[in-house]
């Protein structure tokens, strides 16, 4: 199953989620989109908002549904929670580390600087946007990329690092200090309901 390519705008209004992580999709129009607008809510099965709530994820960190159902049974095997556990890893993938740290303006951002081998872990180049990073790691831009438009600008709008990254301005580099605690993570995803999707 291929990436979705489609409209994220679209996308976003339909889940009623933001999932460029502005906020602006929502801003407008807070409604799914249809030509009835926003008096065509139907109630939705139990099914269905399972369903809904992992579309809600993989959507928003970008993932095809084979990366998704890998990485979920891959939690699945660690010790704890499944669901929590699934969030962490989504939460240490290159990608999105580069995303959190500022250096991208969405996670579709960071993982084309990923791709096109801009970004370093721990001095050397990594450009495979689901490589897990480890605590202790550090997530870095090659010289050439520090100057990069895009990168500029997303640090200029983004002042908020979670509290498990440390940010060197200077350095254009962070630091994955600890695996996040689930109440850093996403809080308008309800893992539980992934969990009972898969496990029908």
């Amino acid at each position: 199953m291929a990436r979705y390519t489609g409209s994220v705008w679209k996308k976003s209004r339909r889940l009623g989620i933001s999932l460029t992580g502005t906020g602006k999709e929502l801003d407008k129009r807070p409604y799914a989109p249809g030509q009835h607008g926003p008096n065509s809510r139907r109630k939705i099965s139990e099914y269905g908002l399972q369903l809904q709530e992992k579309q809600k994820l993989r959507f928003m960190y970008g993932l095809t549904e084979r990366q998704f159902r890998n990485l979920f049974d891959q939690a699945g095997k660690m010790k704890g929670i499944h669901g929590e556990n699934f969030m962490i890893l989504l939460d240490a993938r290159l990608d999105n580390l580069v995303y959190r740290l500022g250096l991208a303006r969405t996670r579709a951002q960071a993982r084309q600087l990923v791709n096109h081998g801009h970004v370093t872990v721990d001095g050397g180049r990594v450009d495979i946007p689901s490589y897990r990073v480890k605590p202790g790691q550090v997530v870095g831009l090659r010289e050439k990329a520090k100057k990069l438009d895009i990168i500029e600008e997303a640090l200029e709008v983004n002042n908020f690092v979670p509290e498990y990254l440390t940010f060197d301005a200077d350095k254009m580099e962070g630091s994955f200090t600890r695996l996040p605690e689930r109440s850093e993570l996403p809080a308008e995803i309800n893992e539980a309901l992934i969990v009972e999707y898969y496990s029908r």
